[in-house]
């Protein structure tokens, strides 16, 4: 299987930013000479994942990740090194000829690689089967009379399942795919007899995808036609969970947003994947919409990687409106995201909005026509309470000013205390005092909020200065010796000034440590092989995770720019001296030995070596 050769890798990996590929998944905001965001690998509220632009590469001190673009695309999106190469070339628009993405293809987690192909293959059978043939033409009138042209069904891969429960089975019988994998597969139903029916059938279907934009499951609508009234069919019926799709994780048309939404530093969060269809139709290209379920964490969490604000735009019906006042709260206790809310007139969900008044009009109010959280709550408690009753005017009241306690703006708390002391004829002072009293009641809770245990990264000087960070410690699970602190700083000075090598190598340097010496030995064999030294194509060399990471903790020191002759004579002789304390440990337990089993003469001649160690050891004093 022919390889992708290893000038087209160093190619690609030179030509790409690894600050425009890693913003494409995490916001990203300049931080010294470096960028830091929220780690894409981790829950966190705070910062502590940095990109360095000048080494190209990326290190987390939350969970010690970290690595060049390739290796990040890896463990983003759990793709093989061949993939990665391949994204990056894509994205940089370098050509790779056909028998590598061949061996790209072949690469992987074979079984999650298969399952992808089967989805892949339905997709595109469902979609040719609505805009091909005659099984599909109600179906695709259907969609025409909702508003979609063909450009958008293409677009979002919508396609068709006709009446048949075998007619995927025996497409995939014919195309050679494992039998094994179809359970797995959640594209189908086990039989009591053990064969297998297709899950979907007489539905409209809506392909969900990864980041990646590969197909992992499919949402099917019911198609009610004459034929097939279908009165016991579920209106919509989704894929079951598999070891592709996990409801809780994935977002509808992440993968088509994703970039609008980095470049906007704003998500729009809809009910139903017809509504982010309609919003795209309007020019809002920076919407997604959960999985038919409340949203999870994780969820959140995708979203703030990439954007300050997020817009909810649910129908406005009641259910849409409680559904709008759930995510509020979810979404202040888990994120940090700023929440306008998108609210639309006359119970309309998205889609019937776009149709009664055009895409430009709702352009136009998901840009202009957002309200602040406060503002939607005034009027969703207004229906919890009877206004006409003096003691439910109190109590609304009451819960608008701890409700206000949110709102960290000073201007908007003082017009929404003028507003609330207008219309209720209550001195504004009055309110104001009773805010402050909610507020001072809170100060507990808002401290706990702040989640003290998680590092920010301003406490820390730079990326992996020698000071290693509690996060880091905790990966390590010891501080590191002096003599570790040396043979890191060496190799870092070597990897920004390949040429002390020279120098080094006439200094006939060993390392005191296994893997600090094989990092040695590799870097030696590299650069002498290139002539130059690149560490970001260098980790593409390392097969062991271990020393990978090591090196990655190596690179991400932050040590003034150039070396110094003194800073490398300190150097060696902290290794030197550490050495010699090595070896005097040894002697001195040799000797205790010695002495306990009665062997004289071994402990006399332990003692003289001790004490020429322990004159060379002073002789190296660095100071």
């Amino acid at each position: 299987m022919a390889r992708i050769p290893q000038e087209l890798i160093d190619e690609i990996r030179e030509k790409a930013n690894i600050v425009d590929i890693v913003g494409q998944y995490v916001q990203l905001k300049k931080t010294g000479k470096n960028y830091s965001g929220l780690c894409p690998f981790h829950n966190e509220k705070t910062p502590s994942f940095s990109v360095a632009e000048d080494k190209q590469f990326y290190h987390c001190f939350g969970c010690g990740r970290g690595g060049n673009v390739f290796r990040f695309l890896q463990e983003i999106d759990g793709i093989s090194f061949p993939e990665a190469v391949a994204k990056v070339a894509d994205f940089e628009q370098i050509s790779i000829p056909q028998e590598y993405r061949e061996a790209e293809a072949s690469s992987g987690n074979s079984e999650q690689r298969q399952l992808i192909e089967l989805h892949e293959k339905a997709q595109e059978l469902y979609h040719h089967l609505l805009m091909n043939t005659a099984v599909g033409e109600q179906a695709l009138a259907h969609l025409h009379e909702r508003g979609l042209d063909d450009e958008t069904i293409a677009e979002f891969g919508i396609g068709f399942a006709p009446n048949q429960r075998q007619f995927l089975e025996q497409v995939f019988q014919n195309e050679g795919f494992d039998k094994e994998l179809y359970e797995a597969s959640g594209l189908f139903v086990a039989r009591d007899d053990g064969h297998f029916a297709d899950r979907f059938y007489q539905r409209i279907m809506f392909p969900i995808r990864d980041p990646r934009g590969k197909t992992i499951a499919f949402s099917g609508r019911f198609f009610k036609t004459m034929e097939f009234p279908g009165e016991d069919q579920p209106k919509y019926l989704n894929s079951p969970e598999t070891s592709l799709f996990n409801k809780r994780m994935v977002l509808f048309n992440f993968d088509k947003a994703r970039g609008t939404i980095r470049k906007e530093s704003t998500v729009f969060l809809f009910e139903g994947f017809m509504d982010v269809i309609a919003a795209w139709r309007s020019g809002v290209k920076n919407g997604i919409a959960s999985m038919g379920t409340s949203l999870t964490q994780q969820q959140v969490g995708a979203m703030e990687r990439l954007a300050d604000t997020i817009v909810i735009c649910y129908d406005g019906d009641r259910a849409g409106i409680e559904a709008t006042q759930r995510a509020i709260h979810l979404l202040r206790e888990n994120s940090r995201l700023k929440i306008d809310i998108a609210r639309l007139t006359d119970g309309l969900d998205p889609d019937e909005y776009v149709k009664k008044y055009g895409g430009q009009a709702f352009a136009q109010l998901a840009e202009h026509g957002r309200e602040t959280v406060f503002s939607f709550q005034l009027d969703y408690y207004r229906g919890q309470y009877n206004l006409a009753n003096e003691k439910d005017q109190l109590l609304y009241v009451e819960t608008m000013l701890k409700e206000l306690t949110q709102v960290d703006s000073l201007i908007q708390q003082d017009h929404y205390l003028t507003q609330l002391a207008t219309e209720f004829h209550l001195q504004r002072e009055t309110l104001q005092q009773q805010l402050d009293s909610f507020k001072q009641a809170q100060k507990p809770q808002a401290t706990k909020a702040t989640y003290p245990e998680e590092p920010r990264f301003e406490d820390f000087p730079e990326a992996g200065d020698m000071e290693v960070p509690p996060e880091q410690q905790a990966i390590t699970r010891r501080p590191l010796t002096q003599g570790e602190k040396a043979e890191q700083q060496l190799l870092y000075r070597l990897f920004n000034e390949p040429r002390l090598l020279y120098q080094l190598q006439e200094a006939h340097l060993t390392f005191l440590h296994e893997e600090y010496e094989r990092i040695y030995q590799l870097f030696v064999t590299y650069f002498e092989q290139k002539g130059e030294f690149d560490v970001a194509g260098f980790v593409d060399h390392l097969d062991d995770p271990e020393i990978q990471n090591k090196v990655i903790t190596i690179v991400t020191l932050n040590l003034p720019q150039e070396s110094t002759e003194k800073e490398i004579r300190v150097l060696l002789r902290v290794l030197d001296k550490t050495r010699l304390a090595d070896k005097i440990n040894e002697k001195v337990i040799l000797q205790q030995e010695a002495g306990r089993i009665g062997n004289t003469q071994l402990e006399l001649e332990l003692a003289v070596e001790i004490i020429d160690l322990r004159k060379q050891l002073k002789q190296t004093d660095i100071f």
